[in-house]
């Protein structure tokens, strides 16, 4: 069965009315659940990230004035929540969870969070509600583990994965694509290996015949160890920070796109979340089971075929 990551801890409180959409990561969870797209033996719990793991993106000062509770209330205002120890318990679980993603990718060829994808955390600060980079937290600790040679991190989060190149940038064994919508927030953009930067209000033909366009050729020419893809889903046209027009089919399609690549291939992927903003949590948490639901059925129609072929 595919791996499916959660926590509890995945949801911590916010003042009443915040705009961040905690309360999604535990809907996700029901949604899969009550639709039967996952069974409860398929859900494995995350360990909270300590500080060493922490410190392989991120510097050792900010790292301990977050976790601490020092850190100043300007850095908490640029990040956009307000800091609590139940928040670093969250963001800590969250962070062990892409990482325990990519750990049973590497072994069952595929798995998905319900959570992560905080790529707007750069190496001394946090930002646009990112707190720590889980994505490149979890590459640099497979890397020094020498459990993989070669990461790809496929983003297509509508917003561009400005923090992940940026700590990355010197790091040539993880290669960083980002898709994203060009006027859309970060308005300083970072340089990823690779960023298609897309025009507001592209719909899904248009959307995924790119995608097409860049994705096997880049698989084939880097043969990547490992696959971590950011499936956000704020290119949806009903997302409240969106910009772009993808349907739920245009999404479904997008991450099924994306997961079959890499099966065909047999190359190990771990997708984690991403963003996504509404009022409606429930229509929200739907938009991202999307992910899972597309997972399942390449890791049921191709993973599992193929292995009974060998």
């Amino acid at each position: 069965m595919l791996p499916i990551v959660f926590h509890p801890d995945y949801v911590t409180p916010l003042p009443p009315g915040h705009r961040f959409p905690m309360n999604k990561f535990q809907r996700i969870h029901d949604i899969l659940i009550r639709d039967r797209i996952i069974a409860p033996e398929q859900i494995h719990p995350p360990n909270v990230a300590e500080a060493r793991l922490i410190c392989n993106a991120h510097t050792r000062a900010y790292t301990q004035s977050y976790l601490h509770g020092s850190i100043d209330a300007k850095a908490m205002r640029r990040i956009g929540l307000p800091w609590s120890r139940e928040l670093v318990t969250r963001t800590c679980t969250a962070v062990g969870g892409t990482l325990l993603t990519a750990e049973l990718a590497l072994e069952h060829e595929m798995a998905c969070n319900t959570a992560g994808g905080t790529h707007h955390a750069f190496r001394d600060y946090g930002s646009g509600f990112c707190i720590f980079n889980d994505l490149a937290i979890a590459s640099l600790e497979l890397l020094n583990r020498n459990r993989v040679n070669q990461i790809v991190i496929i983003d297509l989060d509508v917003h561009q994965g400005d923090g992940t190149a940026a700590i990355l940038r010197d790091e040539p064994r993880v290669y960083t694509f980002s898709m994203h919508c060009q006027s859309n927030f970060p308005f300083t953009k970072q340089e990823s290996d690779r960023d298609i930067s897309l025009p507001d209000e592209m719909g899904d033909a248009d959307y995924l015949e790119i995608l097409q366009g860049h994705l096997p050729a880049l698989l084939d020419s880097l043969s990547p160890d490992l696959v971590l893809y950011d499936a956000g889903v704020d290119p949806h046209k009903s997302d409240r920070l969106g910009k772009l027009a993808l349907s739920d089919e245009g999404i479904y399609n997008r991450d099924r796109m994306v997961m079959e690549a890499c099966a065909r291939r047999r190359i190990p992927v771990a997708a984690v979340v991403g963003g996504g903003y509404s009022d409606n949590f429930d229509e929200l948490a739907y938009r991202h089971s999307l992910l899972h639901r597309a997972a399942t059925a390449v890791f049921n129609h191709c993973i599992l075929e193929q292995r009974e072929h060998i």
